[in-house]
């Protein structure tokens, strides 16, 4: 009855069945391992994002790299902006996509460190791509500034490349070593996102929290890759108990042919 299951075609449907099935297995397995590390990551990101504010050198210092754990965490740093030294940061997006610049202003501490602040976003709205654009004062004076710590960019994390060449206080990452060069002076590693205080007039305009990576989606995908992987045996069951009373009909018509008319 199920002899045809060795006929060629069949040999085939079997054969890539079989493949198919460890195939989506660790497909599976892959979107699961992708959930756990994104769950793990938006962990981190809310236990940083929940801390309470330290002091920034509690955290950081010159030539200390920004760990994963201290990533985001809510600083405070006591000290003054200095202005003449201020750069932005070549082609970074608002919340809208909108292309401008990344305000980044040094911050000098009480004991004549540094710390880079990225008081944030403003339009490149300039009369040139080579002329410095206008950037709203920030306080002045001896402050309070609070942010969200983060490491160093570089261009195998980012995908930006480090351009040579650029206009005068124009940079396309944001470095404290390549910065510490140019300014001369101690610069603590990484550089903090001001959450406060906030600007006059909303601008620059303050760079949001970070979002969750979609973890669910990868879970639901793992789920999806190994229902996949299920209804193959049973699609190729159902296929062959049809194909086999399709057969088994066929084989049945002649018989009942010559039965008709010995009755009649």
């Amino acid at each position: 009855m199920y002899r045809f299951l060795l006929s060629r075609q069949w040999v085939i449907l079997t054969l890539v069945a079989l493949l198919l099935i460890p195939t989506m297995i660790r497909l599976g397995i892959w979107q699961m391992h992708r959930y756990e590390e994104r769950h793990a990551r938006n962990q981190l990101v809310a236990d940083a994002l929940g801390a309470e504010p330290v002091a920034v050198e509690k955290l950081t210092a010159p030539g200390h790299t920004v760990t994963t754990k201290e990533r985001y965490r809510t600083v405070t740093a006591v000290g003054r902006f200095d202005t003449e030294h201020e750069v932005v940061v070549r082609r970074r997006v608002n919340s809208d996509e909108e292309v401008g610049f990344h305000v980044l202003t040094p911050f000098v501490l009480a004991d004549g460190k540094v710390l880079l602040v990225n008081r944030g976003w403003i339009p490149a709205d300039g009369p040139s791509q080579t002329a410095f654009p206008r950037i709203p004062a920030p306080p002045t004076g001896r402050i309070t500034v609070t942010g969200r710590l983060m490491p160093d960019e570089t261009t195998e994390a980012s995908g930006i490349k480090n351009l040579k060449g650029l206009p005068d206080r124009q940079v396309m990452l944001i470095n404290s070593e390549q910065e510490g060069e140019r300014l001369g002076a101690q610069v603590l590693g990484g550089y903090i996102v001001q959450t406060t205080p906030e600007p006059k007039g909303d601008t620059p305009e303050l760079i949001g929290k970070p979002g969750e990576e979609n973890a669910p989606l990868n879970y639901a995908y793992a789920l999806q890759w190994w229902l996949f992987a299920a209804a193959v045996p049973l699609g190729w069951v159902i296929l062959a108990r049809r194909e086999a009373r399709d057969r088994a009909a066929e084989q049945r018509k002649p018989a009942d042919a010559e039965a008709e008319p010995a009755g009649v």
